[in-house]
């Protein structure tokens, strides 16, 4: 498999562990990039954009990252936080009164953002994945249920509805949608070709998003329907036959939507691992960026059923998800493998990238081994 891209010397453990995920781990597509003290020292892709590896992945190649995709919301609300917009202590209420129906006027702001908020899913659920490109009529839904559980009071993967949920706040703040907003003031200013929704004219660049292979012990898969897993997966469909399909992309769709490679990952994310500054742009304070290590929550969650250490979004590495050594990094991933960590620590950011779904919720063993050889270099 020829790998394309470049790679620091010192780095070049990671380039053979990337080559390694195509020859050992069942990669077809995929992208690793990083950064270390603001600047580029792996940008890499190789293989193919499509199931029959008739098409190359190329540099421009952009593909869906599903959870990936929700740190991209955070850096928005960090964004209006830093400008004095948004107050993660406050009530919900305050900017989005609609939503203190059924039990949830106590529900703060930081309770979106660890999890917590109690509205995992949607309820009633919705038919189709179709569903999904109503805005309106998801935020509707979220406002008017009643809470899964105390809001705060521990966390529960929101798989699908965090999206909306941050995204509602950013519109009724600034008025404009979360991919509009995303787009003018975080990547346009960053170079980050990452889209939450797409115009047309960027479909060609789009990898086709190959599913995983059948599992009888996936995640979930022998789950009790009435449990608060199966609820959660049950409540809304986001699978590749819909990725896969125009209206997808078209949508902005903030927890599992977004579209992008390693290197567009990173490009927008490294600010938080700098102070907020990066290539040439101070997106953030650094008290702003330093925001998101706020711990919320800690202990099992009530969907993924693991311990999991929830800051503002993102979560702390743990022994169930080492995706660092240094405790105070910050990370999350995407069904199928995609990955983020930022390091503030370390002034690192990296990112994992791929075509090939397999059966994992929060990213997966190829974007972890290439984060280990990342830190064995450092």
């Amino acid at each position: 498999m020829d790998t394309h891209g470049f790679c620091d010397p010192r780095f070049a453990a990671v380039r053979d562990v990337f080559a390694r995920n195509f020859a050992e781990q069942g990669d077809v597509g995929a992208s690793f990039a990083a950064t270390v003290e603001g600047e580029f020292v792996v940008d890499l892709w190789a293989g193919h954009a499509d199931g029959a590896r008739t098409i190359p992945w190329r540099e421009d190649t952009i593909v869906n990252v599903y959870s990936t995709t929700k740190t991209m919301t955070f850096l928005c609300a960090f964004l209006l936080a830093d400008r004095g917009l948004l107050d993660f202590h406050a009530k919900v209420s305050r900017y989005w009164p609609e939503y203190a129906e059924n039990g949830k006027q106590d529900t703060e702001v930081r309770h979106f953002f660890s999890h917590s908020a109690g509205v995992p899913g949607f309820d009633p659920k919705l038919p189709s994945a179709t569903a999904l490109y109503d805005w309106e009529a998801c935020v509707r839904n979220l406002a008017a249920q009643a809470p899964w559980w105390t809001p705060g009071s521990r966390s529960g993967y929101h798989a699908l509805t965090q999206g909306y949920l941050i995204g509602e706040l950013v519109r009724r703040i600034d008025g404009r949608s979360i991919g509009a907003f995303f787009r003018e003031k975080v990547a346009e200013p960053l170079g980050a070709d990452f889209h939450i929704g797409m115009a047309e004219d960027v479909f060609p660049r789009v990898a086709e998003m190959l599913p995983p292979e059948p599992q009888t012990n996936a995640p979930f898969a022998q789950a009790d329907p009435d449990s608060i897993p199966a609820r959660v997966f049950a409540s809304a469909q986001a699978g590749t036959d819909a990725v896969n399909t125009a209206a997808w992309r078209r949508a902005e769709i903030p927890a599992a939507g977004g579209h992008g490679n390693a290197r567009a990952v990173v490009r927008a994310q490294t600010p938080l691992a700098n102070d907020g500054k990066a290539f040439g742009v101070e997106l953030l304070t650094a008290e702003g960026a330093r925001a998101m290590r706020e711990e919320q929550t800690n202990g099992p969650d009530a969907v993924l059923g693991m311990p999991i250490r929830f800051g503002l979004g993102y979560a702390f590495p743990n022994a169930m998800m080492p995706m660092s050594p240094n405790e105070d990094a910050m990370f999350w991933g995407g069904a199928g493998g995609s990955t983020i960590v930022v390091d503030q620590s370390a002034r690192v950011c990296f990112s994992y990238v791929m075509n090939q779904m397999q059966a994992a919720i929060v990213g997966d063993r190829r974007g972890g081994g290439l984060g280990r050889a990342f830190y064995k270099c450092l």
